[in-house]
């Protein structure tokens, strides 16, 4: 070895022009509650039962979101309409329990694609964090989205960029 080489010397520099030029290059992080990351078209967040425009869940509990779903963490169970309920359920069918085991839920979009009425769509909202494990089984009642007759700024706020069109 020569005696730059023994001293380091060089090496010790080419480190320090590496260090200072990363100094100088735009910094990755986002700041969280200041700025909020623009997410692609083809984001998928959590799971929203849709409504129509009259208000109805247009979920007929047909099962085939459960069976499409690779990580079996749909379950559901099914009603039918009283008389009287016309103005809450579409079909005469309704889910009386729906229900989304969010730790086994892989977001791949199946579910998606598989329901006929556009009951189920994916969000551009994240899956919130939570201590118990509990917390992670959304109801109905969670997936649900807002009712567009008497919650129209909530419904259009969860309803996002995303959605599927309401026929």
């Amino acid at each position: 070895m020569t005696l730059m080489e023994r001293l380091y010397l060089p090496s010790i520099f080419k480190g320090m022009a590496i260090t200072f030029s990363h100094i100088f290059k735009k910094t990755p992080t986002i700041r969280y509650p200041e700025q909020e990351r623009p997410f692609a078209k083809v984001f998928r967040g959590l799971q929203v039962l849709n409504r129509d425009e009259e208000g109805r869940e247009k979920c007929t509990a047909c099962g085939l979101c459960a069976l499409a779903c690779p990580a079996e963490a749909i379950t559901m169970e099914a009603a039918e309409r009283q008389r009287g309920e016309e103005h809450l359920y579409r079909e005469e069918k309704y889910a009386a329990k729906y229900e989304i085991n969010m730790l086994r839920c892989i977001f791949c979009g199946l579910c998606e694609e598989a329901c006929p009425k556009d009951a189920i769509y994916l969000s551009e909202t994240f899956a919130p964090a939570n201590y118990k494990r509990n917390g992670f089984i959304y109801g109905k009642e969670d997936l649900l989205i807002p009712n567009p007759l008497t919650q129209p700024e909530e419904y259009e706020k969860a309803k996002g960029e995303r959605a599927p069109a309401t026929h």
